[in-house]
C-alpha cells in the first residue's frame, strides 16, 4: 500500500506539519506529476488585511512541491537527502477564499532524482507551485529550490 494517499499525507501534516494542519492546509490529490493542496482563508490564518497570510501560503506552497519529492524519492527505493536551499514568493492578487496550490514538476524531480542515482552528485532543480482563488485567478507564485542527493 502506498505511503501517499491523501489521508496518510494529511495524517502527516497533523503530527509532522502542525503548523499547516491547524492553519487548515489539506493535500487533495498527488500524482507523480502533479500535487495539489488547499487552505480556506479564516480568522486563524489570515493577516491584518482580512487576506490569507503570506507564511499561509508558503507552507501550502511547499508542500505540493515537497511531497512531489518525497513520492519520487520513495518510488526510487534509494535513501536520498532532500533540502530546500532557496525560495521565492510573488504575490499577484488578495487571496480570499478557498485557496488551491498546484505544482506540475513531476518530471523535473525524477530526472533529478535518477542522475544523483546514476552519477552520486546532487542536483539542484527549481520547482514552482502556484496558488489560485475560486475563480481560477493567480493570487500567487512561489519557486523552491530544492537539492537532492544520494545517501552513501
Amino acid at each position: 500500500m502506498s505511503k501517499f494517499t491523501i489521508k496518510k499525507l494529511n495524517h502527516f501534516l497533523l503530527f509532522k506539519l502542525p503548523s499547516a494542519y491547524f492553519s487548515g492546509i489539506r493535500v487533495r490529490s498527488i500524482t507523480n506529476q502533479e500535487a495539489m493542496a488547499t487552505v480556506k482563508h479564516q480568522w486563524i490564518n489570515q493577516n491584518p488585511f482580512k487576506s490569507l497570510y503570506w507564511a499561509t501560503q508558503g507552507m501550502a506552497s511547499e508542500l505540493v512541491t515537497g511531497i512531489l519529492v518525497m513520492k519520487q524519492i520513495d518510488e526510487s527505493g534509494k535513501k536520498i537527502s532532500m533540502l530546500v536551499t532557496q525560495q521565492k514568493g510573488t504575490f499577484t492578487k488578495k487571496a480570499t477564499g478557498k485557496i488551491t496550490f498546484i505544482c506540475k514538476d513531476g518530471d523535473k524531480i525524477k530526472a533529478a532524482i535518477d542522475k544523483t542515482i546514476a552519477t552520486g552528485e546532487g542536483q539542484t532543480l527549481v520547482m514552482t507551485a502556484e496558488g489560485f482563488n475560486e475563480e481560477y485567478e493567480s493570487v500567487s507564485q512561489f519557486e523552491y529550490t530544492w537539492s537532492v542527493k544520494i545517501k552513501s
